[in-house]
């Protein structure tokens, strides 16, 4: 990265103004966010924008903000104060089901899928498509192994077997399974709680194939990540955490290890420090 490019970042280390779609509205924009726990500052005055079909790539070190930053987006968390916009509408979500509402899913590290239930009722459970008999509602598995095999096979394009038992899978195929899941719910926007974390190479190229299908697709992609390689291989941005601040905002092909690790690590670039 150039000496002026290194400028602009730490004026802005949003990195919206020298985007070339930067006029936009941002799918997500998160304005001047902090959160407190008690005592402890999580978020200082964040401010990040997520295009509109981007792969946006959060990362830092542990206790850099960036799971609460996530829980706020996802409607776990509400900020202390600041303002997150969906399409330049504000939104503010009490639950995870007020972000489900508004078109936000959020795929978390543990996965929370069932190994002796099948893909097709992992994908739906909670929500199963029901047909009636007089007064009764019943689950219609027609439906449910259709519309499996639809999310699966059409959308994340992977040729499997949504009868079969969660606990045959690998680790990359039940993220997959997960992932599933959330486009159940037609999402707009996708948060991933460290998608490829403690995955095989293999498993790790599968799941950056499906997210970059989905992004394709028009999908907004937002991962949470500690993992330097992966985000540098997949993301379009990435934003890098640091002690709850925002300190810059990369593009992958103009970074690299070194980079990130120093910003992720100090906060600073080269010893410069990025923001006050």
């Amino acid at each position: 990265m150039s000496a002026d490019d290194t400028d602009a970042a730490a004026d802005d280390p949003t990195g919206s103004s020298a985007a070339p779609d930067a006029s936009g509205t941002p799918k997500i924009r998160i304005e001047n966010v902090s959160k407190r726990f008690g005592r402890i500052l999580a978020l200082d005055d964040v401010s990040i924008d997520v295009r509109d079909n981007e792969i946006y790539a959060l990362i830092g070190d542990n206790g850099a903000g960036k799971s609460t930053l996530m829980n706020i987006v996802s409607g776990v968390h509400e900020p202390s104060s600041g303002q997150v916009y969906l399409d330049g509408r504000p939104i503010n979500f009490s639950n995870h089901s007020d972000a489900r509402k508004a078109g936000i899913e959020t795929v978390y590290q543990d996965l929370a899928l069932m190994n002796d239930l099948d893909i097709a009722s992992n994908i739906f459970m909670g929500s199963f498509p029901t047909k009636r008999y007089g007064p009764l509602s019943v689950i219609d598995w027609d439906e449910t192994y259709r519309r499996a095999e639809e999310i699966m096979h059409d959308a994340l394009g992977r040729d499997v077997d949504v009868r079969t038992e969660v606990e045959f899978f690998s680790g990359g195929q039940r993220q997959l399974v997960a992932v599933g899941r959330s486009l159940a719910f037609d999402p707009e926007v996708i948060v991933l709680d460290e998608p490829t974390s403690a995955l095989s190479i293999d498993a790790t190229r599968l799941v950056h194939e499906t997210i970059r299908r989905l992004r394709d697709q028009g999908m907004t992609i937002v991962i949470v990540s500690h993992s330097i390689e992966s985000v540098l291989e997949l993301a379009d941005r990435i934003g890098v955490l640091y002690q709850g601040r925002l300190v810059a905002t990369l593009d992958p092909e103009e970074t690299d290890i070194v980079e990130i690790t120093e910003l992720m690590t100090t906060g600073t670039r080269e010893g410069a420090e990025l923001d006050d």
